[in-house]
């Protein structure tokens, strides 16, 4: 393994959040792409809220997450180290959006938490690397 896989998770994790945003625009009625926004202010399918946040929280997620394998590759973490924990992220990500979508809060809070963790490993990696 090497640090390609890292970066190509990157990609997917920064293609995610649009994953989300097709099942909200997916599950409500009659999308109005001329007021987006509004459009989804007036829905009242929870499954359309949830994928909405699902989204939101993505996009969140996003840029520690590319920070940290940037910052890791660049203190010499090694690779398969960086490529595990990016390929963990962006598979907990995942689930974390389908528990969302799903209403299974629980296992949602503990994809959030995993994909957490892995930003902080990813992370302390680097700085104990350049110490």
């Amino acid at each position: 393994m090497d640090y390609a896989i890292a970066y190509w998770c990157v990609l997917a994790a920064a293609l995610l959040p649009y994953a989300w945003t097709v099942v909200a625009k997916g599950s409500g009625k009659g999308f109005d792409n001329r007021d987006p926004r509004g459009w989804l202010q007036r829905q009242d399918n929870p499954r359309v809220a949830r994928a909405n946040a699902a989204q939101l929280n993505a996009f969140e997620a996003f840029p520690a997450f590319a920070v940290a394998v940037v910052m890791a590759q660049l203190a010499g973490v090694d690779p398969r180290r960086v490529a595990w924990l990016a390929l963990a992220f962006v598979l907990l990500r995942v689930l974390h959006g389908v528990f969302y979508v799903a209403d299974r809060d629980r296992l949602r809070s503990l994809a959030w938490a995993g994909g957490f963790a892995c930003v902080l490993a990813l992370l302390v990696s680097a700085a104990l690397a350049v110490r």
